[in-house]
């Protein structure tokens, strides 16, 4: 009679343990219930408010992405950004043509030559030691089974590597360049100093913004599908940062500052999948031209 009171008890028991698990089961399921409305509720705000944006940003973004596709068409072309007759014929931010413009005088115009060909050679003659790292990395991705990454650095690669073979295959005339002899016309800043360049600088560095921001949301949203934890600088394309530099214009130091710049902010909206800093376009991904402005901080000197 004991062993059976006993048995009674034990199962009264275990009826009340069941029924408070189930109820704390219930109360976690409403929980998950509720914050996962909360979660919408802020996807929907913050896509809102991307909206909001892209169609305060909608004409500015028109603007350059026409700008992008056209650089993109002059690095696939015979001579880079702005030379040639049309380029000759480009009118500046002002509304004057190039030739109404001062021109630098012949030496200035051929002290900048100069330096500019030794910049070229010094970023020529680091080629196979980015070959390696690419590689190496490689190499890497393979052994910790990141396949969206490595298909994703593959692509980068090739396309770096087309892109020098272009500029490597065809001539280049400096004299007809007009960024040779156009002077300085906008003041930048980064790494505690300020620098000066004319508007064909001022292009490439708005090209590296674009360009790194657009690698670096394909890099994120590769590390985001691999189940990859954030980790921005370890993309080959953050680490190289030379997508759409030839060694002209600009120092390879600063293109790659401004590249990996855009780059964060696109890997943050490539990993977490939203558009915070950009917008997508014709299958592309573009930095919102306020954010480009912040980043560059780009000011007409005094005439």
């Amino acid at each position: 009679m004991l062993q059976q009171r006993r048995d009674q008890q034990q199962q009264r028991d275990d009826h009340r343990a069941q029924a408070q698990r189930q109820q704390q089961l219930a109360e976690q399921r409403r929980g998950r219930r509720q914050e996962d409305g909360r979660a919408a509720s802020r996807v929907r705000e913050l896509q809102a408010r991307s909206d909001n944006d892209a169609l305060r940003q909608r004409p500015q973004q028109r603007r350059e992405i026409s700008r992008m596709q056209d650089q993109d068409r002059r690095n696939q072309g015979a001579l880079p950004s702005g030379t040639g007759e049309r380029g000759d014929r480009d009118r500046d931010g002002d509304g004057r043509r190039n030739h109404d413009l001062t021109r630098l005088d012949r030496d200035q115009q051929q002290r900048r030559i100069r330096e500019e060909r030794h910049r070229a050679e010094e970023y020529r003659r680091g080629e196979d030691q980015r070959h390696r790292l690419a590689q190496q990395r490689g190499r890497e991705l393979e052994r910790q089974r990141r396949h969206a990454q490595h298909r994703y650095q593959q692509d980068y690669a090739r396309r770096l590597h087309a892109q020098q073979d272009r500029w490597q295959s065809r001539g280049y005339d400096h004299q007809r360049d007009p960024y040779y002899y156009t002077p300085a016309s906008y003041r930048y800043g980064w790494g505690g100093a300020y620098y000066q360049t004319n508007r064909y600088g001022a292009d490439l560095l708005r090209q590296a913004v674009n360009y790194g921001y657009n690698e670096g949301f394909e890099a994120g949203r590769a590390d985001r599908q691999d189940g990859w934890s954030f980790s921005v600088d370890t993309p080959y394309a953050y680490q190289d940062a030379n997508y759409g530099y030839y060694g002209y214009y600009l120092g390879q130091d600063t293109y790659n500052h401004y590249f990996r710049e855009g780059f964060r902010r696109g890997y943050e909206d490539g990993y977490y999948s939203r558009y915070r800093y950009g917008t997508a376009s014709n299958g592309s991904h573009v930095m919102l031209a306020a954010v480009l402005g912040t980043i560059l901080g780009l000011s007409l000197l005094d005439n």
